[in-house]
């Protein structure tokens, strides 16, 4: 099934992990609905800009899925509202930071550990109501943290 037309739904939910532990990660309807609504706002806006394929590292997690990672109890993957997305060949993470915040609406875009440069990957949440939040998050010991950037 497609999402968009450069998205399909295997894409946005394929996991090593929920194949490792025979985790259900489909969608519910209302999660699909989600998924749709980013892959069409959000990615696929971004893939024909660039005209060149971009990897998602991590969409849709059930709640089974996103507690056996450590996931956070209020992820929006698990609504099937968010993306983690990489540049493939060219196409740097940091160029799919800048195209999304100087041209997409976003509910939050997570600048993802890497340098000051590039960062690992790029988080990408798009809700009803987007608050256009844009953060980076580091580690201080072994803890995630974040802070805004403007």
């Amino acid at each position: 099934m497609r999402l968009s037309k450069n998205l399909t739904l295997a894409e946005a939910t394929r996991s090593d992990t929920a194949k490792r532990k025979g985790i259900d990660n489909r969608p519910t309807g209302e999660h699909l609905s989600n998924l749709i609504t980013i892959a069409n706002k959000v990615f696929q806006p971004i893939r024909d800009y660039f005209g060149s394929p971009i990897r998602v590292t991590s969409g849709y997690r059930s709640e089974a899925l996103n507690k056996i990672i450590g996931g956070s109890k209020t992820s929006q993957h698990c609504k099937g509202e968010a993306l983690d997305l990489q540049g493939l060949g060219e196409i740097s993470n940091a160029m799919i930071f800048d195209y999304i915040r100087e041209n997409l609406e976003f509910d939050q875009m997570i600048w993802e550990f890497g340098t000051e440069n590039e960062p690992d990957w790029v988080h990408v949440s798009f809700t009803s109501i987007n608050r256009g939040q844009i953060l980076m998050a580091y580690k201080e010991g072994n803890k995630t943290k974040y802070q805004t950037m403007a």
